[in-house]
């Protein structure tokens, strides 16, 4: 009697559990609010373009002209350095072993160079012809000469010592700020490597590398107002400043890391400048940007007109046609 009602129980109990199971699949899940939004451009008519912080001098790579291993760094990470000043040194014992043999060369031809003298002045004393030849006499100039130009080079051999050892200490060409240290005291470096051993960069005032889009770059014009965004809080932005637009297309370099991303894109780069104080960014750092364009329908037929200069180089212009009309 129990075995005649257990089986319509489980199989009810089974669908039971179907139709459960396939109620909670078809919910719709809870919708979650993304992280970051993305950046909306504050124009009409733009193109964007993906930016990378870099300093006013651009990343300059420091390297060691002689190879060797790192005995003393001066320097630490974000440290400001003036145009001059020790970076790291390269260790020169052997250049300071070279200086003693070097020194006791000078003495030697001081000592051979005033005896030499002496005998020239004993010669001068003798009557000529009689006591001394005139061939005897000329070798005894020509000893002081040969010993004058033995002490000369003796120095200038002391001279190329210290100068030698003067280069293994690298110092900064410019003023800027240490952006990063990639050796340590004890490593040996490399001369000519590709690997820089310090990047150094004034970041007083800040450039902004932009790559458009080779499609794109017909209608990018010199001197155009262009707005970067902070990657991850649009909120966080700021006007730039043209500098320079760089006229050769390059295969591109800054990846986002957007799946879709063509990696065999060639783009142009436009370089634009802002004050460090207004938006706190790093060295590095990638920004979207959005660059103001003329319409379209403005630009796509009839011939363009030369692009005029803009700021500092506008006035730079005016003076010198300025100079040809008043000459």
């Amino acid at each position: 009697m129990i075995v005649k009602y257990v089986l319509p129980i489980l199989a009810l109990v089974g669908f039971g559990v179907a139709a459960v199971i396939v109620l909670q699949g078809n919910r719709t899940p809870p919708v979650v609010p993304p992280q970051s939004t993305s950046a909306n451009s504050p124009f009409t008519w733009y193109v964007y373009g993906t930016g990378i912080v870099e300093a006013s001098t651009e990343n300059i790579a420091i390297g060691t002209p002689a190879s060797g291993i790192v005995t003393a760094i001066y320097v630490k990470w974000g440290d400001q350095v003036k145009k001059g000043d020790p970076l790291f040194k390269i260790d020169d014992r052997d250049l300071q072993a070279q200086l003693p043999p070097a020194m006791a060369k000078v003495r030697e031809a001081e000592a051979n160079l005033e005896k030499h003298k002496h005998h020239l002045s004993v010669g001068e004393r003798l009557e000529p012809n009689v006591s001394i030849s005139a061939e005897e006499m000329a070798n005894r100039r020509f000893d002081v000469g040969i010993d004058d130009a033995a002490l000369a080079s003796a120095h200038a051999q002391i001279e190329q010592i210290k100068s030698e050892i003067n280069r293994r200490t690298v110092r900064a060409l410019i003023s800027g700020r240490i952006l990063q240290i990639k050796t340590r005291p004890g490593e040996f470096a490399q001369s000519g490597s590709v690997a820089p051993l310090m990047l150094l960069g004034d970041d007083t005032r800040l450039h902004l590398r932009v790559e458009v889009d080779e499609n794109d770059a017909w209608r990018v014009q010199p001197c155009a107002a262009a707005v970067a965004f902070f990657r991850g809080n649009p909120e966080v932005k700021t006007s730039v400043q043209y500098e320079r637009t760089e006229p050769d297309v390059v295969p591109k370099a800054l990846l986002t890391g957007d799946s879709t991303q063509r990696t065999d894109t060639r783009v142009l780069q436009v370089i634009y400048s802002f004050d460090h104080a207004a938006m706190p960014a790093y060295v590095g750092q990638q920004m979207d940007v959005f660059i103001k364009t003329p319409a379209v329908d403005a630009t796509k037929s009839g011939t363009q007109s030369a692009p005029k200069p803009c700021g500092n180089h506008a006035g730079v212009n005016s003076r010198a046609s300025n100079k040809r009309g008043n000459s």
